[in-house]
């Protein structure tokens, strides 16, 4: 049966590969609008002589879901200056890389509540963003009053279904506890802030004043203990667990641990595309300026073998899906630490190069294949935010995000031709294969062949609801059999 003719000026993609998180084969694309209508073999015949398609020739080419970054920081006010990658910025070097989806997190500044710090952000966002975005929002502090405005968010009209704590704080048992009953999402970033604080003095005082203080104050033991805690109040809240920026092998394995003995609880484990390509000896660069555009929390893994061991546990389950923590300073920003490194702004580059790196480092290793990559740079965030399969998979009926993806180009990353704000590349110089040679973004192709063809404000805010069923599929069972017993007993009716 063929498909009736198509009203709209549409989108042909034919000879290319298909590939999605559990299955590749060869097929023609068809796009109307913003949707996928199509995807079966013959349809180049069908539609490509007609004067209203856009032909694409993907022969040789691999037809992949437009990625998806869980978790950036774009225009994030943060240590007294501002990221350099706005919206704007960010988002068009997101597509320029293969990305066309980011998640952003709203963090309340002090004074501040998560509503007002939702509102924030859509009004920086909403008109510079130029591939579609949610939003996670950040709990920095705990009242009756926050946990009134998480149960406002997460409704379908404000579309937050994912919230980040930070173990440093107080109360973070009761906020995951808030998590569990409005079925969202906790997220967490595993430091133990107060050590960390006694260890910077410590180095301060004898005169570590430069980056190499900032991973020396933070040994790796200590991501690795805060993870396991993380892991531990999560059980005890019944609250499925998603753990940010996993940064070292001792991180990983306690959430390996942690899940053979959690009841069936998910917890989840993102590591980034700089933990997965870099490691801390950058630290240790006599150039300052060098040295402070690496610092990031957690930091890198002082250990080289790190990113092959967390790109291992990524090939096989352990670790889920990849972000960047994208988080941008200019040079100059970064020496505003010049003396103190804990006054050094702290973020990194990556939402240009994460699948790029991911490519190289996982498939062209022979550790991950082609569906395995769609699952980490795309699916499984599609899947864990709850907008699978509108977004993460190339199949009729879904949004028409997608990649074009060469898996033999090569290309050399710099800070010279980067489509970042800032002036500093933390992968400069790292040659790498599988380039995006067109990236469509809602039905548009606004990445081909090396040229930008974008527009400030044509991404949209994409709600992303609660209760996902992957996620919360078997909460209800699973908080029956985690109902505490009580014993009757003669003595008690006195």
């Amino acid at each position: 049966m063929s498909l009736s003719k198509p009203q709209k000026n549409i989108l042909l993609i034919f000879g290319g590969t298909v590939v999605n998180d559990d299955c590749m084969f060869v097929a023609d694309v068809l796009v109307e609008g913003n949707k996928i209508i199509a995807v079966k073999q013959g349809l180049a015949k069908e539609f490509s002589n007609q004067s209203n398609v856009e032909v694409i020739d993907a022969s040789g080419r691999l037809v992949i879901p437009g990625g998806i970054d869980p978790h950036t920081h774009m225009q994030l006010p943060f240590m007294g200056t501002v990221a350099v990658d706005d919206f704007y910025h960010g988002t068009r070097a997101a597509l320029a890389g293969g990305t066309t989806m980011i998640i952003d997190f709203a963090i309340p500044p002090k004074e501040s509540t998560p509503l007002e710090a939702y509102k924030q952000w859509r009004e920086w966002a909403d008109p510079k963003v130029c591939c579609d975005y949610g939003l996670s929002m950040a709990i920095t502090n705990w009242n009756e009053k926050i946990a009134e405005e998480m149960e406002i968010l997460v409704k379908q009209e404000f579309g937050i279904n994912s919230f980040k704590f930070f173990l440093a704080y107080e109360n973070v048992f009761m906020g995951l506890k808030q998590c569990a009953k409005l079925r969202a999402l906790a997220r967490v970033h595993a430091e133990n802030g107060h050590v960390i604080a006694e260890k910077q003095k410590e180095l301060l005082e004898i005169g570590i004043i430069g980056p190499e203080g900032h991973v020396q104050s933070r040994p790796e033991q200590l991501e690795a203990e805060a993870t396991n805690r993380a892991c531990t109040i999560a059980k005890m809240a019944n609250c499925p667990l998603y753990v940010v920026h996993v940064m070292t092998k001792g991180a990983a394995s306690a959430i390996a641990a942690q899940r053979q003995s959690n009841g069936g609880l998910p917890i989840f484990g993102e590591p980034i595309a700089a933990g997965l390509a870099l490691d801390g000896s950058h630290y240790f660069n006599e150039d300052f300026s060098h040295a402070a555009a690496f610092v990031l929390s957690p930091p890198l893994s002082k250990d080289p073998s790190t990113p092959n061991a967390l790109m291992d546990l990524l090939a096989c389950g352990q670790l889920d899906l990849v972000a960047t923590d994208n988080c941008t300073f200019t040079c100059q920003q970064k020496r505003m630490g010049l003396g103190d490194f804990t006054r050094i702004p702290n973020g990194v580059n990556g939402v240009e190069d994460r699948m790029s790196l991911v490519w190289e480092k996982g498939v062209c290793s022979g550790k991950l294949n082609p569906m395995r990559f769609v699952a980490v740079t795309s699916t499984m965030a599609a899947k864990i935010f709850n907008i699978y399969p509108q977004k993460g998979r190339i199949q009729e009926g879904s949004d028409a995000d997608i990649v074009i993806w060469n898996p033999n180009s090569y290309r050399k990353i710099s800070a010279k031709t980067h489509h970042h704000a800032t002036d500093f590349n933390v992968f400069e110089g790292m040659e790498v294969r599988g380039v995006p040679e067109v990236t469509i973004s809602r039905g548009k192709v606004v990445w081909s062949y090396g040229q930008l063809k974008v527009e400030a404000g044509w991404g949209k805010f994409v709600p992303l609801l609660a209760n996902c069923p992957y996620i919360f599929g078997a909460q209800e069972t699973r908080e029956r059999a985690s109902q505490q017993i009580k014993i009757q007993r003669k003595e008690d009716k006195n």
